[in-house]
């Protein structure tokens, strides 16, 4: 595809996406979430984050910590009250991180404020009702990416004191980009620096042994990110000795998979269903501390 094409197809899943979300939101229920806006994790309005607590009783909730994506150009979280609906109803209490983008920011630093939203969660996760040794990051295309990142290459999360094989209990990345040289379009190789440095960039360069559990989820008919790229991670997981889940939707598009977490396109997909099982089944595993107990 030639670059002016590559860039027209971003813009205009960027558009649609952005009305899609729009419209979509004025079907989700006000129900089954308490939200508390617009909590700053860091300096400036693109380091605030919202959170959706679950309205029924309980303590020592999970949590999920949802990274939207924009080709890391783009994006509100005010525009994903579907997801955070989705998954409070549900019982996770769920946090939806804004962060910089471009032309403001490059990489890294759109991983470093991600990284921050993760350790604001941490230090907070009791006051919201919530498990700090039970966070999953969930992301969506470049969101996908963050979320990634933060899992298998220790830098950012180290940065606020975390260990990602410690303090994340598993990833789920829909329709991620983790493996996406050579890069064509002029923005993204202004985004992720000079081609020789550009290796660094990606996910799947990162994978080791003991990384957290991985569910990695894609549509067949994905014309934004290569479905592809969710195949190679996987490989590369399970070469590792980590475990990892895939789920390959057929007929479905990029922006359509995120979509059908809402309530009204539920019935598209089953990827809310899967996503949710895969994580009760996560919370229902043994932890390694479990282990050490159970054999004292």
């Amino acid at each position: 595809m030639p670059v002016w094409m590559s860039r027209v197809a971003i813009g205009i899943a960027i558009a649609v996406a952005s009305v899609g979300i729009a419209l979509i939101n004025g079907f989700v229920p006000f129900t089954g979430y308490v939200l508390r806006k617009d909590e700053s994790y860091g300096d400036g309005d693109r380091r605030t984050l919202d959170v959706y607590l679950p309205t029924t009783e309980a303590r020592d909730r999970p949590i999920i910590v949802f990274f939207y994506g924009g080709s890391w150009q783009s994006g509100r979280k005010e525009l994903y009250r579907f997801v955070g609906q989705a998954f409070a109803a549900r019982g996770f209490v769920t946090i939806v991180p804004d962060y910089r983008v471009y032309p403001e920011v490059r990489y890294p630093e759109f991983l470093e404020d991600a990284a921050q939203s993760v350790g604001w969660v941490h230090s907070h996760a009791a006051s919201l009702g919530g498990d700090p040794h039970r966070v999953f990051l969930i992301g969506h295309s470049a969101g996908a990416y963050i979320a990634s990142m933060l899992a298998y290459d220790p830098t950012w999360l180290g940065k606020v004191g975390l260990d990602p094989k410690r303090d994340v209990s598993a990833m789920v990345g829909l329709a991620g980009p983790y493996d996406f040289l050579p890069l064509k379009d002029p923005t993204l190789m202004e985004i992720f620096g000079p081609a020789a440095t550009r290796a660094a960039t990606q996910p799947i360069n990162y994978v080791s042994a003991g990384a957290p559990p991985a569910f990695l989820v894609a549509g067949t008919a994905d014309n934004l990110v290569d479905p592809s790229n969710t195949t190679r991670l996987a490989k590369r997981l399970e070469a590792a000795g980590d475990t990892v889940q895939t789920a390959f939707y057929p007929g479905i598009g990029h922006i359509e998979l995120l979509l059908s977490i809402a309530w009204p396109l539920r019935f598209r997909t089953p990827v809310l269903k899967d996503v949710d099982a895969y994580l009760a089944a996560r919370l229902a595993a043994p932890t390694d501390e479990s282990v050490r107990e159970a054999a004292q």
